[in-house]
């Protein structure tokens, strides 16, 4: 037995006020500024960006662009066009000339495909948290549930910011949120990609695309129920749902705070 979207409905007017309130409350809780968030083109940070202006006002978001030599021309654009759509001010810092001044620094033949993508994931970190402490802002993260489940993201890296507006959505969910927000269809409906290499999918990574992972995610996670059972409801193989189960299991540490003796 196959189920459909069991546990991905959701009220989006509603899903919309819960996290404009909390955009809102974590930014004046803190007495900063605003948010800075990092704008790549895809839909996540399409969905926060568009929420941080409804909630905070155009004056008050600041967008960073960061590509690569590799980044899609169209990401790129589709970013700049958010920012002018929103009217909101943006710096654009191409990231290639600081991963090579890193390279040329770090111990030879050492580096790996991942070691190099995630310095990358790092590199924006850092000139998201600059942008930020000079304005006074706090950074606004763009992780969503699916990535957060199974670790699909960089520590300290995409994963380094102070606030998580979509965190508790699924791929799936920001996605219809994006539609609901008046987002293009074409960007709602866009692949998703990290962008750390050249061609780099999301679907080079993850163990099934969204639609599957989602509804395999809700099954295991929110309505506890076996892997086998998993899978029957789902429609996966059995591996498919022992490697979700071994992802999320071997990436505890990247959604906990980090290990320490005692307490304060």
């Amino acid at each position: 037995m196959r189920t459909g979207a069991r546990g991905l409905e959701l009220d989006y007017v509603k899903v919309e006020e819960e996290i404009l309130r909390f955009i809102r409350e974590t930014v004046a809780d803190s007495r900063r500024d605003g948010a800075v968030i990092g704008l790549s083109g895809g839909i996540d940070s399409a969905v926060v960006g568009a929420l941080l202006v409804k909630a905070l006002g155009k004056e008050k978001v600041i967008g960073v662009l960061m590509p690569a030599s590799h980044t899609p021309k169209e990401d790129t654009e589709d970013a700049r066009k958010l920012a002018e759509a929103w009217g909101i001010k943006t710096y654009e810092v191409g990231i290639d000339g600081i991963f090579s001044a890193f390279e040329e620094s770090l111990p030879k033949g050492g580096g790996t495909k991942v070691a190099y993508a995630n310095l990358k994931a790092r590199i924006r970190m850092v000139i998201n948290y600059y942008v930020a402490n000079v304005h006074e802002m706090l950074v606004a993260g763009t992780g969503d549930r699916s990535e957060d489940e199974i670790g699909f993201f960089t520590k300290y890296g995409d994963g380094g910011v102070d606030f998580l507006p979509i965190a508790h959505l699924y791929k799936t969910q920001v996605r219809r949120l994006g539609a609901h927000l008046g987002l293009p269809r074409r960007l709602v409906e866009k692949p998703s990609s990290p962008q750390l290499w050249p061609g780099h999918k999301a679907t080079d990574e993850i163990p099934a695309d969204y639609d599957v992972l989602d509804r395999l995610l809700v099954e295991l996670f929110q309505n506890k129920v076996p892997p086998a059972e998993a899978a029957t409801r789902t429609g996966v193989e059995i591996a498919v749902v022992e490697d979700v189960l071994r992802r999320h299991r071997s990436s505890t540490h990247k959604r906990a705070p980090p290990p320490m003796i005692g307490s304060w």
